[in-house]
């Protein structure tokens, strides 16, 4: 796997301590948030174009936008 995607990985996976409350035992598990994965791959993707723009057709005709912007507003990303 590409290092700057298992970088992503690692941001995206939490680590949570249960505590048993009869025992007092304490058991570490990882959480992977796919949700801020993609989250994380779609900012890092978007953030290699901030200062290019596209053209969009809309129904006024060809519109310039951010591409950057575009991206991030496309996966509803802020």
């Amino acid at each position: 796997m590409n290092i700057r995607i298992q970088k992503l990985a690692e941001q995206a996976t939490d680590v949570i301590e249960i505590v048993n409350p009869d025992t007092g035992v304490t058991h570490t598990r990882e959480f992977f948030d796919k949700e801020k994965f993609a989250k994380l791959i779609v900012i890092e993707c978007a953030g290699l174009f901030p200062n290019v723009y596209v053209s969009l057709e809309t129904e006024w005709g060809h519109t310039p936008v951010i591409a950057e912007d575009y991206i991030k507003n496309h996966f509803g990303v802020e």
